[in-house]
């Protein structure tokens, strides 16, 4: 029998519209998330508003919903007393509540698991900087993998190894794929500037390595200002010829110890941008922190008006 390749497919066809900004858009609805659990701690305590901003994605025209595990841990629930059987349930909740968000549309999106970067069970600036000090790979595998096949074991399309800061993760989690044969995932970086992941990695290096693994389906670029999207891609289309994938934030820089967006961004994406984007390669886009819905129907049509 063919293994199914959902992501694969998608991506084949290319315009491929991704969804915007979960945790902004629960904020707007009024939903606190100055803790380190951010929105994974609404997977216990307020579900159906998760579900609610997945649907309003697929209403605006998104073909995939990343779930609501970015900070799910099992790390960061034990450290606010939930056991490990409960944060298992919250983590396959999380492809649960896209998948119905989904089934609310027309049924035919795609569920893309997310798993951000090891640092996450710091919640303290790490997952931006990528600053992971002597954190072992072992450290760093233990803390990924059993999220990923919970994940998987819920029932998500592909998995999306995403806001990844650190050169060295990178290289770990690329490594870790080959545990879950069959499994799609692409694996999307956060960077300072125009050619560094936030470690100081250099991207082409990182991808080439990671390319080696033979294990990642798509590579990208998130939770990055728009402003380096242009020469991030430029440098990723030299470094690989898998397919490429964007979905930048609204341009503010994280404050991590007041856990809030600072500066001057804008939330949508001037269409000249996601043009050139698409002529550099990018197969899949869409949007991160500050993005919301409107914007990825901006998006949408765009890409639609000029395809």
């Amino acid at each position: 029998m063919e293994t199914r390749r959902p992501l694969q497919t998608l991506l084949e066809r290319g315009d491929v519209v991704l969804d915007g900004g979960l945790a902004s858009e629960l904020e707007a609805g009024g939903h606190d998330l100055r803790d380190a659990l951010w929105s994974a701690r609404l997977l216990r305590d307020a579900p159906e508003a998760i579900e609610a901003v997945h649907a309003s994605y697929f209403e605006a025209g998104a073909e995939v919903a990343i779930t609501a595990s970015y900070q799910a841990t099992f790390e960061g629930f034990a450290a606010r007393g939930v056991g490990r059987d409960e944060a298992a349930a919250l983590i396959r909740r999380s492809v649960e509540l896209a998948r119905r968000a989904c089934a609310r549309s027309d049924g035919g999106g795609l569920v893309a698991g997310s798993v951000g970067p090891y640092a996450v069970v710091r919640a303290d600036g790490s997952e931006y900087t990528g600053d992971y000090g002597a954190t072992s790979d072992e450290t760093i595998a233990a803390t990924q993998r059993p999220r990923i096949a919970e994940l998987l074991a819920a029932g998500a399309d592909a998995i999306a190894l995403e806001t990844i800061p650190n050169g060295r993760e990178a290289l770990v989690v690329a490594e870790l794929l080959a545990e879950f044969p069959g499994v799609e995932a692409w694996l999307s970086f956060c960077c300072r500037d125009g050619e560094h992941l936030s470690d100081g990695s250099r991207l082409d290096r990182v991808l080439r390595d990671a390319s080696r693994r033979g294990r990642v389906t798509a590579f990208g670029i998130n939770c990055t200002p728009p402003a380096y999207v242009e020469s991030l891609l430029s440098v990723a289309r030299r470094a690989t010829d898998a397919p490429l994938i964007v979905y930048p934030n609204h341009g503010r820089a994280w404050d991590a110890s007041a856990r809030r967006w600072r500066g001057v961004g804008s939330d949508r994406f001037a269409a000249p941008l996601v043009a050139r984007w698409r002529e550099l390669g990018a197969r899949a886009i869409g949007g991160c922190c500050g993005i919301g819905p409107p914007a990825i129907a901006a998006l949408r049509a765009v890409l639609r008006e000029t395809a």
